[in-house]
């Protein structure tokens, strides 16, 4: 069975549940699946009854595909996702999006849970997503290319569209969200960063880290989707200045102490602080999708 007719089985099953045809998507990642509940006239399909599409594991992620109307756009609301470090692949991770667009979707809303590496985010901020950065180690496209699909080479110069981002500003503005920009950097999970890796990725241009997005706007991209990607700041993960290593052999007096606590992630408290920034999002979607009727 080819990726097409995978795509084709899913699509089925979805169409038997709602006929709608949806111009935007929206992905929702942990914890800030709330949006969905508002989602008018809604069909909700469980992702375990679309054939070949990948279940979430991971705490937080509902794994239901809402469809509907939104601020008056037909929408199809991913509420959760797969990761890669659940044991998915790429291609597994990113077949949503391809039904997404086999659905009728043009445009794709991707938001997100991360740590913020520059030191001008805080836990509760919004990011908005300028560029990314794929560490995963892998890439949704390997293998053969389906033409009918998207082209062998897509360029990923242009991975957020610059007028999408350019309406959630003015969304942003009109909200009075305080909204930050930067480059998100996507890594393989489940695991969080060590100070050393943190301190990499910050020098490498990132300014928020996390676990998802990239695959999906990669195969998003090669669909010929426009994308906009935001991401909520649940957790500061700038790594801490390091020490000058002392001239003299005789460890310094503070090496002699008991070294201070490391500050704790842990996804609990990342899903906690997701909800309540949720609101906020929702807002920023809101007027966002209210522009794009304009």
């Amino acid at each position: 069975m080819t990726v097409r007719d995978e795509i084709a089985d899913a699509v089925t099953a979805v169409r038997a549940r709602s006929p709608a045809t949806p111009r935007l998507g929206i992905i929702l990642g942990s914890g800030l699946g709330a949006l969905a509940d508002d989602v008018a006239g809604a069909a909700a399909v469980r992702f375990t009854e679309i054939p070949h599409f990948p279940v979430p594991t991971a705490k937080g992620h509902h794994g239901r595909l809402v469809l509907g109307t939104f601020e008056d756009h037909g929408v199809a609301v991913m509420q959760g996702r797969s990761h890669l470090y659940e044991g998915y692949t790429a291609a597994q991770v990113a077949f949503p999006v391809r039904v997404l667009a086999a659905l009728g979707v043009r445009i794709l809303i991707v938001t997100n849970a991360a740590g913020g590496l520059a030191g001008t985010l805080r836990t509760g901020d919004l990011m908005l997503i300028t560029d990314h950065i794929n560490f995963s180690g892998t890439n949704p496209l390997v293998g053969p290319n389906d033409d009918i699909l998207g082209p062998r080479f897509p360029n990923m110069s242009d991975a957020y569209d610059p007028g999408l981002q350019a309406l959630a500003r003015r969304a942003a503005r009109e909200e009075r969200i305080s909204l930050r920009t930067g480059v998100y950097v996507g890594v393989l999970g489940p695991s969080y960063e060590t100070e050393a890796e943190l301190a990499m990725l910050k020098s490498w241009g990132a300014d928020a880290v996390g676990m998802s997005t990239v695959t999906e706007v990669i195969a998003a991209r090669h669909a010929g989707l426009r994308v906009l990607g935001v991401a909520a700041i649940t957790n500061g993960a700038s790594p801490p200045p390091r020490r000058r290593r002392a001239a003299s052999s005789k460890p310094p007096a503070e090496a002699l102490e008991k070294p201070a606590a490391p500050t704790s992630v842990t996804h609990d408290a990342v899903l906690a602080a997701a909800r309540e920034i949720g609101p906020r999002l929702s807002r920023l979607i809101r007027r966002t999708l209210r522009y794009l009727r304009e």
